[in-house]
Formats: C-alpha cells, structure tokens, sequence
C-alpha cells in the first residue's frame, strides 16, 4: 500500500475513519462497497499518483470505522457531508462501488453544489440485493487460513478486512449488519440518479451480476452519463485494477484538465 495518513471524524458520538493518500487538491473522495473498506481504494491512489488527493472513506460499520444504529440511506449520505466538512472542503469529485456508488450518487443529487464530478462502479439505479452471501458468511474462524478456506472463491475480495481478534479470525465488519444496510439498500433510486447535474461515469463489469447491461445503458442515456464496460465481474476496480484507474483518470482529466498533466 502507498503512503497513507488515517484520520477520523466524530458524527453523533460515533467514530468515522478514513485514509488520505496525499497529494495535491483536487481531491477525490472514495466510497467502498459492502463487504470492503477505505483500504480497497489503495492501488487506485497509487495509480493516479499525484494528480488526484484520493481520500477513501470507512463508511459506517466498515474498517476502522464504528458501528451504527442504522445503515440506512440518510446516515450514509449524512456522513459524506461530515467528512467533507471536517476536511474543510467546498466541493470534491466523487467515485463509489456497489454501496458506495449509490451512496455517491445520492449525495451528488442532493448536494450538487459540492460535487464537481461522479464515478459510480457497477450498480444500479434500482436495486434488488441478494443477502445469500452475506447471511452465509462465517462469524469467525479459527485460523486466516480457515477463513480463507470459508470464503473460498470470494477470499480474495474480503481479504483486506481481515482481523484477528481474540476468539478467532473475522472481518472489519459485522455480516448482520451488513445484511441491514443491504435491506436499507434495496429500492428503487432512480430520483437521485436522474437529479445528478455534474459530469457522470458509470462503469460496469462485463461478468457482473449485479448491473445488467440493459439497466447501464438505460441509466447513461437518460442521464447522459459517460458508460464504461470492461471485462471484470462486480468489483471492477480489484479485476481490471489498470484499466480501471485509466479510465477513472481519463474521465477526471475532462473535468480538471490541469490534474492530468
């Protein structure tokens, strides 16, 4: 992992941690999925180097951030807006996967005068949440190499939640919450979608099974969003970590061409 500076913020009497990359403003704020945190957005502020300040964000529940009453829609949007406050900063490009994206562009909707750009990964503006894998997933394990074992195929993807605790190996967050926050999640979100006024990419993996094509194209024509489509399941940026920094770089560049050289 590149250089990192972890900072935290109080919101209601609860801890929100985040890492800042460094770097020269402009800033680009990133919002993690289920199952992940702020940590996962390392190789992608390592390849925009210096021409973005990448700040990723525990959301709630996640990381080193503490747990929540609630993990619905409002807190999540609410503790964009505290981090942006904390940090002192008037508007930011925006980029968020699966919760994240949805979390980014309800806040862009709602806030349009602080986002300045949007980069939503692989989800929809509808969403029906499958809990299966969440409901399944084990509490602890004796061993990494157990958890490991559990998770199987999926390892990959949640191995930078990895924690040891006293009784065992698990995660930085909690699987019954995040079955909560999917519920929370679920619905129809076109309003917010349709309600974003600045630049917009969506990108989509190919082998997705979570944002069908049909539903991505549907989302850029009638929002007049950029639409990217590269050869990775759901989480894009772990399967084609390359392109996709590419990709989100390129796409910044249109919005501050002076972050690009």
């Amino acid at each position: 992992m590149n250089d990192h500076v972890r900072g935290s913020l109080t919101v209601n009497g609860r801890r929100l941690s985040y890492l800042d990359f460094g770097g020269p403003d402009p800033v680009l704020i990133a919002l993690h999925g289920h199952f992940s945190e702020g940590a996962d957005f390392a190789p992608l502020a390592e390849r925009l180097g210096s021409r973005w300040r990448v700040i990723a964000l525990d959301q709630r529940g996640h990381g080193e951030s503490d747990r929540a009453t609630d993990y619905d829609r409002g807190g999540y949007v609410g503790d964009v807006m505290a981090l942006l406050d904390h940090l002192g900063l008037a508007e930011v490009a925006l980029l968020g996967h699966s919760l994240g994206g949805v979390n980014a562009y309800q806040f862009a909707a709602r806030h349009p005068d602080r986002v300045t750009a949007l980069v939503v990964e692989d989800i929809g503006a509808v969403c029906d949440i499958d809990l299966t894998f969440a409901q399944g997933l084990p509490e602890r394990a004796a061993t990494r190499d157990g958890l490991v074992d559990a998770l199987g195929n999926a390892a990959p993807y949640l191995e930078r939640t990895f924690r040891q605790r006293a009784n065992g190996w698990g995660f930085s967050f909690d699987p019954a919450d995040t079955v909560r926050s999917q519920q929370a999640l679920t619905g129809d979100h076109w309003h917010d979608w349709l309600n974003v006024r600045c630049p917009t990419l969506l990108i989509r993996g190919t082998r997705s099974d979570e944002l069908s094509a049909g539903h991505a194209r549907d989302m850029a024509e009638k929002l007049s969003a950029a639409l990217v489509e590269l050869p990775a399941g759901h989480v894009v940026h772990h399967d084609q970590p390359d392109a996709y920094a590419e990709c989100v770089r390129r796409f910044l560049a249109t919005v501050n061409p002076a972050a690009s050289r």
